[in-house]
Formats: C-alpha cells, sequence, structure tokens
C-alpha cells in the first residue's frame, strides 16, 4: 500500500473552509479515481497547518493520478492560503485498536534512519514499540508511512481526544527517545493536530 501527503502551512482563519473543501470535494474525487483506497486529513488550527493523506492500492495507481489531483491541490491551495509540499511513501505499519471519533487527535512524529537497515528496524518498531504505544489511554490507531530512498518517516499515533493525547505526552515522550535510540534514527520533528477526516480505509498490517 502507498500513500501521497500534502502538507500545507496556510492561514489559521480558513482551516474550516480548507476541512469543508477537502471533504466536500477533494475526497470524493480522489475516491472517484482508479486504485484510490482512501484520505485522511489533520489540521492544526493554531499554525495553519493540515496534512491531506490519500491512500493507494499500488504505486503505479498513485502516479497516474499525479495529473488529476494536480488541480485539486492548486484549488486547496487557494482555500487554505499556503503553497504544498507533496511526498510519496510506502505504508509500513497500519494498526487499529478501536474505530477514531470526532474530535480525536494525532502526535506526528518525523524521523531518518539508514535506509539499508529500514526493514529490521520496521519488524523492531512492530514487535517493540507499536505494543507499547498501544497501551497509551485513549490510543486508536498508528500509521508509519517511510520513504525507503531517503529513509524518512512519519509515524501518526491518533487519540480519542486531546485531553488523552496530552495525557500522554511524557509517557510518548519517553517511548520516542528509547525507540530513537535503539533504532538509530535521527529525530527531525514532532507536532500535534486535530483529526478532521480519517477515511484512510488501509487494511491492518499488523
Amino acid at each position: 500500500m502507498y500513500a501521497r501527503t500534502t502538507t500545507v502551512q496556510g492561514n489559521p482563519a480558513h482551516v474550516d473552509d480548507g476541512i469543508a473543501l477537502v471533504r466536500d470535494e477533494v475526497m470524493p474525487a480522489l475516491q472517484s479515481m482508479e486504485g484510490c483506497i482512501g484520505v485522511s486529513m489533520l489540521v492544526d488550527r493554531e499554525s495553519g497547518g493540515a496534512i491531506v493523506t490519500s491512500s493507494w492500492e499500488s504505486r503505479e495507481a498513485m502516479r497516474a493520478t499525479e495529473a488529476a489531483v494536480a488541480p485539486l491541490r492548486d484549488r486547496a491551495q487557494q482555500v487554505l492560503g499556503g503553497r504544498p509540499e507533496v511526498k510519496e511513501w510506502d505504508i509500513a505499519v497500519l494498526h487499529r485498536a478501536r474505530p477514531i471519533p470526532e474530535g480525536a487527535c494525532a502526535r506526528v512524529t518525523w524521523t531518518r534512519i539508514d535506509p539499508t537497515v529500514l526493514d529490521p528496524m520496521l519488524d523492531y518498531f512492530r514487535m517493540n514499540v507499536l505494543p507499547e504505544i498501544e497501551q497509551l489511554p485513549g490510543f486508536c490507531s498508528a500509521s508509519l508511512l517511510v520513504d525507503r530512498s531517503t529513509g524518512l518517516g512519519a509515524l501518526a499515533a491518533v487519540y480519542d481526544s486531546a485531553e488523552a493525547l496530552e495525557a500522554s505526552r511524557d509517557a510518548a515522550s519517553m517511548l520516542r527517545s528509547e525507540a530513537t535510540d535503539k533504532m538509530e534514527a535521527e529525530l527531525i520533528d514532532v507536532a500535534s493536530f486535530e483529526v478532521a477526516l480519517a477515511h484512510l480505509r488501509v487494511p491492518e498490517t499488523v
């Protein structure tokens, strides 16, 4: 399974307009394209940041839609007010413990590891790190996207509320420190988001 993320650092005043655009126009258009499985959207109301992720059955299907997706991306840029950054990923891990409710929030962690040891490090994550994350109160799901050519990774851990996200902060920080040390990973950034749309539809990989 594969994913394309479009990240926009936009205007906080336009976040709700951006959510409406993705929900009512972008998501139906994407889901009508061959090979598209689903769409999700994370937003940061304070900064105006947004991450729209589409999931695909194959890399070929994802890339074949690039021309058709471009106008949708331009429209989102106009509404949100920021220049989009687009990345393509392998969906390495997807695990759902429970349905994602309205009001859910996500913590996204970006890391980089040596691409030559990516597969054993993914095995370590599945067997050792993910079970610990799943024990945190309010945990709903985790998805790990990787770029195999660069070793870049993006882990989104979703919790059922902003309160649960905040309550997990210290424990998640300890787990992150231990995991990056064991996996010899470079920590790039950590950010929190509201889950605006949760329709990624990717099958379980764990």
